[in-house]
C-alpha cells in the first residue's frame, strides 16, 4: 500500500488518462480488473466554464470507480481552479495535464506546451493545491525535445509549487508515442523529489512492470495503451508485484469483460454512439484472436450493439491458445 496525500492505493497500476478511451465504462472495466485508480479524459477547464452540460459525460463516475482522478488542462491558473472546484468534489484526486503532445492542444499553450513555461506552470499548480481540498497530482512529460529535457528542474517545480505527486511519460513531446520510455529519467525525477513519482511508457505486462519497479524505485506505475482490449493487465501487474502466479483470463472471462463493456457503452451513450465507440474497443480486445484481421474489418461494419454481442459470442471458435494467454 502507498498513498497521496491522505488517499491510500493498493500497490500496482494505476490507469492512465486517453482522450477518447478512458471514458466511465472502460474506466468500470479496468477498476474491475484490478486498477489502482483511473484517471478521467482530459477536461478542458474554458470548455467547462462555457459548457458543463457538454462535459457531462466525461465526469461520470461509475459504482466501484473509487478513488478516481478529474483531469483537467488549460493555461488560465484562476479558471483550472474555479472549475475543479466546481466539479471535482466527487474525486479524490484532481489531475492536471501538462503532458498531452496532440498539436491542437499544443498550439493553445496547453499540455506539454507548458513544459516550456514552468513559471505559468507553477502558478497553475500553486493556484490549484491552494484552493481545492484534494490532492493535485501532475502529469507531464521529460521535456519538449531531446535539446530540452528539463525533467528535473520541472518535476521540483511543480513540487515546490503543492503538487501532492507526479505521473512522468518517459518520452518528450516531440517523441508523441515514438521510440522507447526513459526510465533512467524517470528514476532520476523519484530520486531529487521529495513526493510520489508514477511512472509511465512501455509497461505491457505484469514482468515489465517489475522490472520498471525495480529499476526507477517509483511509488506507482501508469499504464495506458498497455490496458487498450487487455483491461487483465491490472491484474497481472498486481500478480507479478505480489510475487504470484499472472492472472490468465480463459475466453469464458474475457467474453464477459466484452459484454458488460458492451452493456455500460449502451448505459452512458446514445445507440449510434455507444456502437462506435464499441467498435473501437471491440477492435482492440481481438488482439490474439487468430484472423484477427479479417475480424476487425467485420467489426467495423457493424451498426448495432446487438450485432456486436452476437459477434462476441462467436469468437470462441477464433480464441488464440498463446502461452500467455491474453
Amino acid at each position: 500500500m502507498w498513498s497521496i496525500g491522505n488517499v491510500t492505493l493498493a500497490d500496482g497500476a494505476a490507469l492512465s488518462p486517453m482522450a477518447g478511451v478512458t471514458d466511465m465504462p472502460f474506466r468500470h472495466i479496468c477498476r474491475l480488473n484490478g486498477a489502482a485508480y483511473t484517471v478521467t479524459e482530459m477536461i478542458s477547464a474554458k470548455a467547462l466554464s462555457h459548457n458543463p452540460a457538454r462535459e457531462a459525460e466525461l465526469r461520470l463516475l461509475s459504482g466501484i470507480e473509487r478513488p478516481a482522478a478529474l483531469q483537467i488542462f488549460g493555461n488560465e491558473p484562476e479558471r483550472m481552479a474555479d472549475m475543479a472546484q466546481q466539479y471535482g468534489a466527487d474525486f479524490a484526486f484532481i489531475d492536471i495535464n501538462m503532458g498531452c503532445p496532440a498539436p491542437k492542444i499544443v498550439r493553445g499553450g496547453q499540455g506539454s506546451a507548458l513544459l516550456c513555461q514552468s513559471q505559468l506552470a507553477g502558478r497553475i499548480i500553486a493556484c490549484c493545491a491552494r484552493r481545492l481540498s484534494q490532492p493535485v497530482t501532475v502529469k507531464m512529460r521529460i521535456g519538449w525535445d531531446a535539446d530540452h529535457r528539463n525533467y528535473l528542474d520541472f518535476a521540483r517545480m511543480a513540487q515546490d509549487s503543492g503538487a501532492a505527486a507526479l505521473c512522468v511519460h518517459g518520452r518528450t513531446r516531440e517523441q508523441f508515442y515514438a521510440g522507447t520510455a526513459d526510465w533512467q529519467a524517470i528514476a532520476e525525477i523519484k530520486r531529487a523529489v521529495r513526493i510520489p513519482v508514477l511512472g509511465n511508457g512501455d509497461i505491457w505486462d505484469g514482468p515489465d512492470a517489475l522490472r520498471r519497479m525495480a529499476q526507477s524505485g517509483v511509488d506507482g506505475l501508469m499504464v495506458g495503451r498497455g490496458a487498450l482490449g487487455n483491461p487483465w493487465i491490472f491484474r497481472r501487474i498486481s500478480d507479478a508485484l505480489a510475487g504470484r502466479p499472472l492472472y490468465t483470463p480463459d475466453f469464458a472471462q474475457k467474453r464477459q469483460v466484452m459484454l458488460l463493456h458492451c452493456r455500460l457503452q449502451q448505459q452512458v451513450y446514445p445507440a449510434r454512439q455507444a456502437v462506435l465507440r464499441m467498435r473501437k474497443h471491440m477492435a482492440w480486445y481481438l488482439k490474439g484472436f487468430r484472423d484477427a484481421a479479417k475480424l476487425r474489418q467485420r467489426v467495423f461494419q457493424m451498426e448495432s450493439m446487438a450485432q456486436i454481442e452476437a459477434f462476441v459470442d462467436e469468437l470462441e471458435a477464433y480464441s488464440s491458445r498463446r502461452a500467455d494467454g491474453v
